[in-house]
């Protein structure tokens, strides 16, 4: 079984299936809008984003996961991304935000923002806080043929680690995670971006353009 640097296992993400992911930025970003697409995986939002009429150059630190990605690529740690390039849109999705260290969440955003057009758009997909308060071991669900279910759930403080067991074709795939609750002011203001809105009901997306108001 083949797994990335962050124990994502590279057989559950060629089995699951777009989300509406895709659908989501695209009505937050002009038709034909170029974007920058951070933790790409193996194309999951990649391939749904190019079908909406976007060029998308994936971004990731996996080569098993990039081989199965139909667009350009680039191999690299978010943070030390440097194309000398600016996107219209940068998306940085997954839940990546949330990760547990301060200085590596600095980076993500860094990354992005010096990616980004003056009058573009950062995209995020995130934990926002009430999630913390809710998730418990159980939960879960199917997406398309996967089983997706959470265990070993704790807290320590902002901090919360599970997790994610996945079912499918016979057979199993475990996956650990530590997140970090977040507050989206002071996460906005450490990366000098302004609130642009959110994109769904339940809050698991927004958007911020770079630049503090005032």
């Amino acid at each position: 079984m083949e797994v990335t640097a962050d124990g994502s296992p590279v057989d559950v993400y060629l089995l699951l299936p777009p989300n509406g992911e895709a659908e989501i930025v695209h009505a937050a970003v002009p038709p034909g809008a170029s974007i920058l697409e951070l933790g790409s995986g193996a194309g999951r939002v990649t391939h749904p984003l190019i079908e909406l009429g976007h060029e998308v150059v994936a971004v990731d630190d996996s080569p098993s996961m990039l081989a199965h990605v139909r667009a350009e690529t680039v191999c690299a740690r978010i943070g030390d991304l440097r194309l000398g390039r600016a996107f219209d849109a940068v998306l940085l999705a997954s839940h990546l935000v949330n990760t547990e260290r301060d200085e590596d969440r600095h980076a993500l955003l860094a990354a992005a923002t010096r990616h980004l057009d003056p009058g573009g758009q950062l995209i995020v997909e995130w934990h926002p806080p009430e999630w913390f308060d809710t998730v418990a071991a159980g939960q879960g669900g199917r997406l398309g043929e996967v089983e997706i279910e959470l265990a070993d759930v704790v807290r320590d403080g902002d901090l919360l680690s599970a997790t994610v067991r996945y079912a499918a074709r016979g057979r199993q795939w475990h996956q650990e995670f530590t997140c970090r609750r977040l507050d989206l002011d002071t996460l906005l203001t450490s990366a000098d971006l302004t609130f642009a809105g959110w994109l769904s009901a339940d809050r698991t997306w927004f958007a911020a353009r770079p630049g503090r108001v005032g």
